[in-house]
């Protein structure tokens, strides 16, 4: 079966950064789609091309999604964080096929849920 986990979460402070790494197992990545939460929102997003990204408007500029297939793992970079980026962060995965250019970023679209990070943003 697909799994997903999570890794990278720690706490920093104000206007520090950490890098968050979702590593998928059980099958390709290049099927997927991948979607960064906080929480229950959805604040970065890859396609399974790779080709197309999507982002919250409150992380934009900030943070940046990325996937490496051959290691099969999707990054968060995350920079300039803020308090209120303080969460769990979770990655979800959507079946699209290869070469799909969708974004999903509604819960209700994913089918696979990683157990999640903490990110904590404390001065």
């Amino acid at each position: 079966q697909l799994q997903l986990v999570e890794s990278g979460g720690d706490l920093v402070q104000p206007g520090g950064s950490l890098r968050l790494s979702c590593a998928v197992s059980g099958a390709s990545l290049k099927y997927y789609a991948i979607t960064w939460f906080r929480e229950r929102v959805g604040v970065a997003s890859i396609s399974s091309s790779g080709d197309t990204t999507r982002y919250a408007d409150d992380v934009k500029g900030r943070f940046t999604i990325s996937r490496g297939n051959a290691e099969n793992t999707v990054y968060l970079e995350m920079n300039n964080l803020k308090p209120e980026d303080t969460a769990n962060y979770y990655c979800a995965a959507a079946w699209s096929g290869s070469g799909s250019q969708w974004t999903p970023i509604l819960a209700t679209e994913f089918y696979q849920w990683g157990q999640g990070t903490q990110v904590n943003v404390s001065a």
